[in-house]
């Protein structure tokens, strides 16, 4: 029951990363689509959903080993998915906020 749960919750993530990384779908980032448009033209919108679109990228991985701790009966798995998930986040909330990397 468990595995089906993580695949509902990986999917969406999967189609999301996928739209990102394409360099599309920047309007769907919270935050960014709230913008006022003189200030959503200063940034890079295609670099930003690149960005994002990597980040999903890595979410869904740890989606995947909690999963695979589902399959194989490991809390190793599910341990490892949880310290990546947070350890992403954490990356994702200084580099993205820091040094305006993301502006023109």
């Amino acid at each position: 029951m468990g595995v089906i749960v993580y695949l509902i919750i990986m999917l969406p993530f999967l189609i999301f990363a996928i739209v990102l990384s394409q360099g599309k779908g920047a309007f769907l980032l919270a935050g960014f689509n709230t913008m006022a448009q003189e200030e959503k033209e200063r940034y890079d919108e295609r670099a930003l959903a690149k960005f994002m679109g990597k980040m999903m990228y890595g979410y869904c991985f740890c989606v995947l080993l909690w999963i695979l701790n589902e399959i194989l009966h490991t809390q190793w798995l599910f341990n490892v998915g949880l310290v990546l998930f947070v350890a992403l986040t954490i990356f994702l909330l200084i580099y993205a906020n820091t040094g305006n990397r993301f502006k023109k």
